[in-house]
């Protein structure tokens, strides 16, 4: 009896044993249920490289000095918001059902192009093309009954600007 109390105490210990050396193994630990394996795969950090006719930099002074150029700029912030000549405030009801609404400003008397684009771009209708004078206006169109309910754009044309706007038709 001594004997086989012996080695049952000897398995045990060789499972103990045995069972923290598997333990700590981050090898035998549990897996995922994937077939990705562990392997880290190596970063390669590349430069994006730009091909382009652009010539070097080749600086035209000595010591690191480069020399005042006394040119500016011809084009300033105030000669920009000049060009501007339709600003459209708000479009509404949106979504649209029989009437839609613009209130714009125009800087300068001009010709006003209204008109319902379809998703593709496409012309649907146009509502107006007129001639309108400058200041705030508040313009009311009536959508056409042939117009099917769904996602158009509003296309506001006037001179050389174009302003676009999101509408839904009910």
């Amino acid at each position: 009896m001594n004997r086989k109390l012996r080695i049952a105490l000897l398995l045990n210990i060789l499972c103990i044993i045995c069972m923290s050396v598997f333990c700590s193994l981050s090898v035998f630990a549990q897996k995922s249920d994937s077939t990705i394996s562990n392997v880290r795969a190596k970063k390669i950090y590349k430069t994006p490289q730009i091909k382009a006719n652009v010539p070097t930099y080749k600086p035209r002074s000595t010591f690191g000095y480069i020399p005042y150029n006394d040119v500016t700029s011809t084009k300033t912030a105030s000669n920009i918001k000049q060009d501007k000549i339709l600003t459209v405030s708000k479009v509404y009801p949106n979504p649209v059902s029989d009437q839609i609404n613009l209130i714009l400003r125009l800087d300068r008397e001009s010709n006003l192009s209204v008109k319902i684009m379809d998703l593709l771009g496409n012309e649907v209708v146009t509502l107006s093309n007129e001639r309108i004078p400058s200041g705030e206006q508040t313009k009311s169109y009536t959508i056409p009954n042939r117009l099917n309910s769904g996602i158009y754009f509003l296309k506001i044309s006037s001179g050389s600007e174009t302003i676009v706007k999101r509408i839904s038709v009910l």
